[in-house]
């Protein structure tokens, strides 16, 4: 399993909105340079964050996002939905069945209970995590430090 590297940008995006008072918003371009992030790719990012209903797209020169749930109401394993959709993480390609030479619909994988037990433990470890949870750790050490400076970089950016 290989999880692609928007999730991990768009817990951090999350996280950096979580920084926001009420009412503003951060610019998409703030966003994506702080995550060293193309743009354009950042953009589709946001889109499924907002098409799940996880954060908020406000329009205008004045633009940008913002939260739109609770950050304990947002746990990762909702923002790995929006990125990466519902799909399984194993699908069986029936090498079992070849090797026996069993018939096409015939159901053969010996890995696909093991897989799905996996995948539900992992889905579980981050249904419990929350993003509440993540910025709490943010300012724990070692990060402690540059939390600050992150603070500051968010006032300096966002829109109210």
């Amino acid at each position: 399993m290989h999880m692609k590297t928007g999730v991990e940008q768009s817990v951090y995006a999350i996280l950096l909105l979580n920084m926001l008072p009420d009412k503003a918003v951060l610019p998409c371009e703030a966003i994506s340079q702080q995550l060293s992030a193309s743009p354009t790719y950042f953009q589709k990012l946001l889109r499924k964050l907002v098409s799940a209903d996880l954060i908020t797209s406000v329009p205008g020169v004045k633009g940008g996002f913002k939260l739109t749930k609770k950050p304990e109401d947002i746990c990762v394993y909702d923002i790995y939905l929006a990125i990466e959709g519902q799909k399984s993480l194993y699908s069986s390609s029936g090498i079992l069945g070849d090797l026996l030479e069993l018939e096409k619909d015939e159901d053969c994988c010996l890995l696909t209970d093991l897989m799905d037990e996996a995948e539900d433990a992992w889905k579980l470890v981050m249904k419990r995590e929350t993003i509440a949870a993540l910025a709490q750790k943010m300012h724990r050490e070692p990060f402690q430090l540059k939390m600050k400076e992150l603070q500051r970089w968010v006032q300096e950016k966002m829109v109210a």
